[in-house]
């Protein structure tokens, strides 16, 4: 029964469209603010066989759209852990995560590793700034401002497709998503680290007319190799299929290289 109840847990949690039994590695994808799982979780249609993805679902949405908005990116990280862990311990392992998924899958990877002993293959982030970085865009007091100032701040930022925002039938019903998902990077605080508090290699996806423009700063996050990479867009590059495919290809030839150096 606690096995069963473990799992039913876990698919709320992560979503797998196309498993992928035979696969080497599991790639964990976190999505950005007011994001659900489903982009994402398609990916497994497309990625090699040598991939199985699965996606992470947050309260609030899709399934899980009874439960209450989450508001502590620490005890979001705490529940994502408890899902991993059935997921991941047969398997070798990557993080995938766009703007506030990238924070969310560092936290979820520094709690695996101080509480598991276990960290991703390989930690890829899209369109965030480093979590200590001077540089992450200021959010407004997003509660206090209406439904028409939240289309123009995300207009402005380029943190949601802009065929949404101009959609204000989409605007009603995601306003307090957004809002709710944009108060957690608000509060998200992260002191610039005094040693590397992973080991694996780290890989910065950016657009090149995104507003993120400080990656550098991911350096100080692990002791392994850092690399950035510009794609011609803006904070929303990879929903281009030409952006997309390139990251799906990187990532499985990052993990090829990674097992082949660690087992």
């Amino acid at each position: 029964m606690e096995t069963t109840a473990k799992r039913t847990r876990s698919e709320k949690i992560l979503n797998c469209l196309y498993q992928k039994p035979e696969a080497v590695f599991k790639l964990i994808c976190f999505p950005w603010a007011g994001g659900g799982s489903l982009h994402f979780a398609k990916w497994g249609q497309t990625t090699s066989g040598l991939l199985e993805v699965h996606a992470v679902r947050l309260a609030g949405r899709e399934t899980r759209v009874q439960e209450p908005f989450a508001n502590d990116i620490y005890q979001i990280a705490d529940e994502i852990v408890s899902a991993l862990l059935p997921i991941i311990q047969d398997k070798a392992f990557a993080f995938f995560g766009h703007s506030l998924g990238s924070y969310i899958a560092l936290l979820t990877a520094l709690r695996l590793k101080e509480k598991h002993n276990m960290e991703p293959l390989h930690f890829f982030v899209s369109s965030a700034c480093a979590p200590h970085s001077v540089s992450r865009p200021q959010i407004p007091e997003l509660n206090k401002l209406s439904e028409e100032q939240v289309q123009h701040y995300l207009l402005n930022f380029g943190g949601t497709p802009k065929h949404l925002i101009e959609d204000h039938d989409f605007m009603r019903q995601c306003t307090p998503l957004l809002k709710a998902d944009m108060s957690i990077i608000k509060n998200f605080i992260f002191d610039t680290p005094s040693k590397a508090l992973l080991s694996r290699d780290i890989t910065c996806f950016v657009g090149s007319e995104d507003i993120v423009k400080d990656l550098e700063g991911w350096k100080d996050i692990t002791s392994g190799k850092t690399d950035i990479h510009m794609l011609p867009g803006d904070h929303f590059y990879l929903l281009e299929p030409d952006n997309e495919n390139f990251i799906k290809n990187y990532i499985t030839r990052c993990l090829e290289l990674a097992s082949l150096d660690c087992f």
